[in-house]
């Protein structure tokens, strides 16, 4: 059974209805600020299915979290399942969502990325609007269908994604 759920946007009924695999890092200060600016926008956008969204962070095996038990980096079984599971997160989700920090290359964003591209997913880019125009690179540019600011992430129409250029440089 499907449940949809239907809010009143720009005087129209939408329905929401789109998940997302949300690609961000954790792993230092920066990181964790633009996850969090990320994860309040979506909270907000009435066009995203948050809670059947796959977040990577709250979906460790066996709900270990590396950020906190950074021991697990070396335990195959961990590895293993984790990395599966995130396969498995971005083939079952709508959309695929990177927030991406141009001087901060994330090679685990990358490879999201190309999966996503793999399964034929709308890849949405969101960069931090203190960063955005920022030279970033030109494979995660290449496979991305929009880059945006992090500013716009709560009003991004996710039933109607586009394609759009990025309004900065690639290397």
């Amino acid at each position: 059974m499907v449940k949809l759920t239907y809010y009143f946007v720009r005087e129209k009924i939408m329905a929401k209805t789109k998940t997302l695999y949300f690609g961000a890092g954790w792993f230092n200060e920066k990181q964790n600020k633009a996850y969090k600016e990320a994860m309040d926008a979506l909270k907000l956008n009435p066009t995203v299915d948050l809670e059947n969204s796959y977040v990577p962070l709250d979906n460790q095996y066996k709900g270990i979290r590396v950020d906190e038990h950074p021991e697990y980096l070396h335990d195959i079984e961990w590895a293993s399942a984790t990395y599966h599971n995130d396969l498995i997160g971005i083939k079952s989700s709508d959309i695929m969502l990177g927030v991406y920090l141009p001087e901060e290359e994330d090679v685990g964003l990358g490879m999201e990325l190309g999966y996503a591209l793999s399964q034929g997913k709308y890849i949405l880019l969101v960069v931090p609007d203190e960063d955005y125009g920022k030279p970033i690179n030109l494979m995660s540019w290449g496979v991305c269908d929009n880059v945006i600011k992090m500013s716009e992430l709560k009003d991004f129409d996710f039933n109607r994604p586009r394609f759009n250029f990025y309004d900065g440089a690639v290397y």
